[in-house]
């Protein structure tokens, strides 16, 4: 979820079809907070070399979305999980002719129900990324996938934001399921990008 997400978008012109439209949405229900194109380039591309499900948190009106379900593979199910009535409702209408794209209204803990995933991303507010963080063990493949993003970029070790520690990204930069690297991804923005180990 980034602040001014939506407007990122002013003067990018070649998008896919179903990112514009997903943006259209956003810009006529105000609201702002859609991946940026950076943001969404990577999960183009990380969703293009899923084998399986696809699982999203924060779903907003779709955007990061449709970015991954325009590069998704033929079989590739995708699931995004948004916490607000309204705005899943309008997601699901960006996405109701596009049958291997499913739009859930509920709580982030949702995904359990439907895992695991080759590719999962913690995206928006409270969905697992910080006070209550998601378990990669039950959550992904062997292998699988995941993204969690909007951190501010930082330089030195251990990573801080505001000054202090960043414990959210170092749990995941040092859980022991993950290999987890941090992307930056623009001068203000990096995102945490990990697979999970093979048990054994």
């Amino acid at each position: 979820m980034s602040t001014h997400g939506t407007d990122s978008y002013a003067d990018r012109t070649e998008l896919p079809p179903l990112v514009r439209r997903a943006l259209a949405v956003a810009r006529a229900h105000g609201f702002a907070h859609s991946c940026r194109p950076e943001q969404g380039r990577l999960l183009h591309a990380l969703a293009a070399g899923a084998a399986g499900r696809i699982t999203e948190t924060g779903t907003g009106c779709g955007v990061g979305l449709a970015w991954m379900a325009s590069a998704a593979r033929p079989g590739v199910e995708l699931l995004s999980v948004e916490r607000d009535a309204g705005r899943a409702a309008l997601a699901a209408e960006v996405f109701a002719q596009v049958p291997h794209v499913r739009v859930v209204h509920g709580d982030w803990t949702e995904i359990y129900r439907h895992a695991p995933s080759d590719l999962l991303v913690l995206d928006g507010g409270g969905n697992g990324k910080q006070t209550e963080p998601a378990d990669p063990e039950r959550l992904l493949t062997a292998g699988g996938v995941l993204v969690v993003d909007d951190f501010t970029p930082s330089d030195g070790w251990p990573p801080r934001h505001l000054g202090e520690p960043d414990h959210a990204r170092l749990h995941w930069l040092g859980h022991p399921a993950l290999r987890a690297v941090d992307l930056r991804l623009a001068p203000d923005l990096s995102t945490v990008v990990a697979t999970r180990v093979p048990p054994g």
